[in-house]
C-alpha cells in the first residue's frame, strides 16, 4: 500500500452512515491538514483507487473539493498537488479568527436578552457536569455550541459563514487541544469568564479575555502542527 493510500486509509472511518463520496473526502482533508501527506505531494487518483478498493468517482469528488478549498492544486499534465495548510497559514486563520471572534462577541452581548443569557449558562452548566464525567466527544461539542451561540445571537450571518469555515481548516488539532483534562479545564474557565464578561457588559476586559482563549489555543496548535511535521521528515 503506497504511503498517501495508507495515510488516508487511516483516516477513513466507512462504518459512518454518509455517502462513501463524503467519508473519502474527509479523510483526504483530515489527513492533508495534519500534514500526514507532505506538501508538494502529488495524489495519483487511478493507484488510490485500485488501492483502496473504490472507483474513482467519490477520489474525484473528494479531491475536487479539496481544490476548491485550496489544500490541492490542480497541476495541469502533473495531476493533483497537495498544499495542504503551513504554519504560517496558522497563524493567518487566528490573526482573522480573534478579530472577527472579538466582533461577534461584542455584537452578540448587546443584541442578547436576559433569556439568552439564561440559555448560555445553562449550557455552560451542563459542559461542567459532562466534563466531570469525562464526556469527552459530548464537552467537544458544547464547547462549539458555544461559539455557535454567540455568532448565532450576533445576528452577522456573513461572520458566522466565514468563522465556521476558518475553524474548519484546524478542527482536528483543536480537537487535540483539548482533548487533555488539563486543557478542557482551562478552555471551560474561559468559557465562563467571557460569558460574565458579556452579562456585565465589559468591552475592555471581554476583548482581552478572547484574544488570550485565542492566544493559548494558536500556541497548541502550533506546537501540533510543528510535531506532526517534524514527524512526517522522520
Amino acid at each position: 500500500m503506497s504511503s498517501i493510500s495508507e495515510a488516508v486509509g487511516r483516516n477513513l472511518d466507512l462504518s459512518l452512515n454518509e455517502p462513501l463520496k463524503e467519508l473519502v473526502y474527509q479523510a483526504f482533508r483530515k489527513t492533508i491538514i495534519l500534514g500526514e501527506i507532505p506538501a508538494g505531494q502529488r495524489i495519483n487518483e487511478k493507484e488510490f483507487s485500485e488501492v483502496m478498493n473504490i472507483s474513482r468517482t467519490p477520489i474525484r469528488y473528494a479531491l475536487q473539493k479539496l481544490v476548491d478549498e485550496d489544500l490541492v492544486d490542480h497541476v495541469p499534465g502533473v495531476g493533483m498537488i497537495v498544499k495542504g495548510i503551513s504554519i504560517n497559514d496558522a497563524y493567518e486563520i487566528y490573526a482573522i479568527r480573534k478579530s472577527l471572534d472579538v466582533l461577534a462577541t461584542l455584537t452578540a452581548m448587546k443584541e442578547m436578552s436576559s433569556e439568552d443569557f439564561s440559555e448560555l449558562k445553562r449550557l455552560l452548566e451542563e459542559t461542567e457536569e459532562l466534563n466531570e464525567a469525562n464526556e469527552v466527544d459530548l464537552v467537544l461539542q458544547r464547547f462549539s455550541d458555544f461559539n455557535e451561540f454567540i455568532y448565532e445571537k450576533s445576528k452577522m450571518r456573513r461572520l458566522k459563514s466565514i468563522v465556521m469555515k476558518l475553524r474548519e481548516y484546524l478542527i482536528y488539532f483543536r480537537d487535540i487541544s483539548i482533548r487533555s483534562k488539563e486543557r478542557r479545564d482551562k478552555a471551560l474557565k474561559e468559557h465562563w469568564l467571557i460569558y460574565q464578561c458579556m452579562l456585565k457588559q465589559e468591552k475592555e476586559q471581554l476583548e482581552l479575555l478572547i484574544t488570550e482563549h485565542l492566544d493559548y489555543s494558536q500556541t497548541f496548535i502550533i506546537k501540533e502542527m510543528e510535531k506532526h511535521l517534524h514527524e512526517s521528515t522522520n
